[in-house]
């Protein structure tokens, strides 16, 4: 089976895909209790941040915003299309734009965990009731220090 994938990006200020993220995001939240925002926040950030996103066959199967500051506010690809890169691809291209990339993921989702330290982030420090729901979370950074574009670079070949 041939599966046609297409990348497209809403930029600062574009919303066109923003409620086929929200119903991915809402998707994995309510099979694996992840990415918990309330729709207002949600909207508000992806206005506020570039977003890629890629499709299948018209099938939106992962997304990430970043700022401009290289700060990740979402990440999130489709349980069913895990495992074929859409993650790495991701952070491969925001880090073709930004020497520094950072984000928090919960200290209990150790799938989140085990995925940005696999592409070499590493924990910064903890932060105790950083969600809304008074959940625990790390601060992640992924710098240049061990060539960050050279590694990722990998992914984007693939």
């Amino acid at each position: 089976m041939s599966v046609n994938i297409e990348r497209r990006r809403d930029g600062p200020g574009e919303t066109d895909h923003v409620d086929r993220a929200w119903q991915l995001k809402e998707r994995i939240h309510r099979q694996e209790g992840v990415l918990k925002q309330r729709r207002g926040f949600f909207t508000d950030a992806y206005r506020r941040a570039a977003t890629l996103l890629y499709f299948e066959d018209d099938t939106l199967v992962a997304f990430g915003s970043v700022r401009r500051d290289g700060y990740i506010l979402f990440l999130a690809v489709a349980p069913e299309a895990r495992g074929q890169g859409y993650g790495e691809r991701l952070v491969a291209e925001i880090a073709e734009e930004h020497t520094t990339i950072t984000c928090h993921a919960r200290t209990s989702n150790e799938s989140a965990l085990g995925f940005y330290q696999h592409l070499g982030f590493e924990i910064d420090r903890r932060i105790d009731g950083y969600y809304e729901d008074n959940g625990d979370a790390y601060y992640l950074k992924l710098g240049d220090k061990d060539g960050i574009r050279k590694r990722l670079s990998e992914f984007l070949r693939r």
